[in-house]
């Protein structure tokens, strides 16, 4: 009876919905985080819900499959905007009334009515990490190697100072909260500068997604700020016909007592003659009405990022309109699949 009980309890809560986004689905699962029944997570491992919404590149399904067998049990996998792709042998569409549909979905899921989804991946390394070193640890010696396919940090040269400390490489991308989606990164980390960086493959292309109001609210969760990014998100839902004008009053306010514009480091991004303070304030001037314009510019993602710190990093990383920022993660020679 108490885990009946216990089950009806969490049916009750608002789904916990991991999204993966894929092309133009970025401002739909936007207005989706404004329904009181849906709870979007910023990691996997707190969800029960893998919400796919727009095309997935099939470069990308293997890392929307680990991200699948990530989520605890009991989950389910739902598809929004986009037909399932092959690997997903259990598929759940969602129809136009999404939000209830999801909501519908998660109670079945936290009754029991609904079984949970089997791992899709085997339960293995993704690499072998045995065989090489004197204790089979994958290395030469102690040290080197790439046990489980992760690189081992190693001393370099600091592009800062010439101060020798160990240099790590990560890979991000292409469903974490804090890129846009389909990005992927390599950075070579050093401390806590970025020493190197490299655009495997470029965000996805993301229709009706440059409103100034949604690019300033997903800039302010990085700063801190994710309450004020909810009032911006609701604003830029609340520019429909059906729905009246937002009190962008209020919110010129709000934006200005909060400091974010002092939270950024000045001449951060810089491009085309534009900073990132400097392009935050044209987005407010358009959401008020200015007529203004991205300034045209050539350039490349990856040339911004070197000598970051993390945290600057993905502000200049979410600080471009969707179309501006596919044009800097255009895949150079040696990219790989971003071409």
């Amino acid at each position: 009876m108490a885990v009946t009980g216990a089950s009806w309890l969490a049916a009750s809560a608002p789904a916990p919905v991991y999204p993966a986004v894929g092309a133009d689905g970025l401002a739909a699962v936007e207005a989706l985080s404004l329904h009181p029944a849906v709870s979007l997570q910023a990691s996997p491992r707190h969800a029960s819900l893998l919400l796919v919404c727009g095309r997935i590149r099939e470069a990308d399904r293997p890392a929307l499959r680990r991200l699948h067998d990530q989520l605890p049990h009991p989950r389910a996998t739902l598809w929004w905007r986009t037909e399932p792709v092959p690997g997903f042998p259990a598929a759940s569409c969602v129809g136009d009334d999404r939000a209830d549909a999801v909501r519908a979905v998660w109670r079945r899921l936290a009754t029991g009515a609904l079984g949970s989804e089997a791992d899709l991946l085997p339960d293995e390394p993704p690499a072998p990490w045995r065989g090489k070193g004197d204790h089979g640890q994958g290395g030469e010696g102690m040290t080197g190697g790439k046990p489980y396919g992760r690189p081992m940090a190693m001393t370099d040269e600091d592009c800062r100072d010439g101060l020798a400390l160990d240099a790590y490489t990560a890979r991000l991308g292409p469903f974490l909260p804090i890129l846009p989606p389909g990005l992927r990164l390599e950075l070579t980390i050093q401390g806590d500068a970025i020493q190197s960086a490299r655009v495997p493959s470029p965000p996805y292309p993301q229709a009706g997604s440059d409103d100034p109001l949604r690019c300033i609210a997903r800039l302010l969760p990085l700063l801190g700020l994710a309450g004020l990014a909810e009032r911006f998100r609701r604003a830029a839902q609340g520019r429909a016909p059906d729905l009246g004008a937002p009190d962008l009053g209020a919110l010129g306010r709000a934006l200005r007592r909060s400091g974010a514009l002092y939270a950024i480091p000045p001449g951060l991004g810089g491009f085309a003659g534009e900073d990132l303070r400097a392009r935050l304030r044209r987005w407010w001037a358009q959401a008020e009405g200015a007529d203004l314009r991205a300034p045209p510019g050539e350039g490349c993602l990856a040339d911004l990022l070197p000598g970051l710190e993390w945290s600057e990093a993905m502000l200049v990383a979410n600080s471009f309109e969707p179309e501006i920022l596919m044009r800097l993660c255009r895949a150079g020679p040696g990219d790989g699949d971003g071409s």
